[in-house]
């Protein structure tokens, strides 16, 4: 059994075939899956999905990229949007992304930490997505980690290694995509394999990040096969002993899921 930890099912290129792509991602394995909220104010999209479909869960929360369209969006809305319905086990994703740099820092700064006030009062796993923001990301986890604990996850890691240490010692989870399996992602695959295994994560990001087996294609839940297996052979381990241990992992994460 695995667990797609992030993938957008809500988003269009998968309108047309919802039903059959989870269909195959239970045939390979992947159980459940969390599908990720880049927009509070599209939050009744991802709940109908999730109610659709008993395998499938949900966040709430803003991109980085989308900060200054919600910056209306309160800790204690999230809060409340999180506690409101079973099928939401995250708050997320937000973060810091400097290298598409199409919205302030300061927005997504604001963003951040309302968001992390949201998963420390909830007790919900931050999503946090971090690009090109290596020291501002670890001074804030950092700060606020001081103010009050709070789980959250580093997702579709390609950061440096200053920032995966940061992230384990403040407690959170790291999880890999398929870009762990590129052919040049040998840095990338060098830092998974200091991840201690009760921290360690798999994901698609889907639509995105089709891993190698099937890069140039459309990414989607059931390819998270391909990343579990990269990343067994990083730390040694066989596949079934990887998703045994990153299933684990992720219930332990995302404590409100149930395990189907």
């Amino acid at each position: 059994m695995l667990i797609d930890s992030h993938c957008h099912l809500d988003f269009a290129e998968f309108d047309a075939e919802r039903d059959e792509l989870i269909a195959r991602a239970h045939a390979a394995g992947v159980k459940q899956m969390v599908t990720i909220s880049t927009r509070v104010k599209k939050l009744d999209t991802l709940i109908s999905i999730a109610e659709k479909y008993p395998s499938v869960f949900c966040s709430v929360g803003t991109h980085p990229n989308n900060a200054g369209e919600e910056l209306d969006v309160t800790a204690q809305d999230l809060i409340r949007l999180a506690n409101g319905h079973d099928k939401i086990v995250a708050i997320g994703e937000a973060g810091l992304d400097y290298f598409y740099d199409t919205q302030t820092p300061a927005d997504q700064k604001t963003g951040l930490t309302r968001h992390i006030e949201a998963a420390r009062e909830t007790n919900l796993p931050l999503v946090i997505h971090s690009r090109s923001a290596d020291d501002d990301m670890i001074e804030i986890l950092t700060q606020e980690s001081g103010k009050g604990a709070f789980p959250f996850i580093l997702h579709c890691f390609s950061a440096g290694p200053d920032l995966a240490r940061a992230g384990v010692e403040l407690g959170g989870y790291i999880s890999f995509s398929g870009i762990l399996t590129f052919p040049k992602s040998e840095d990338i695959r060098a830092i998974a394999k200091t991840i201690p295994l009760d921290r360690l994560l798999v994901e698609t990001d889907a639509p995105y990040l089709a891993p190698k087996r099937w890069r140039g294609k459309r990414n989607e839940p059931s390819y998270v096969v391909n990343t579990a297996e990269v990343l067994a052979d990083v730390h040694g381990l066989s596949y079934d002993d990887m998703a045994a241990i990153t299933t684990d992992n992720a219930f332990r994460c995302f404590s409100k899921m149930p395990r189907l």
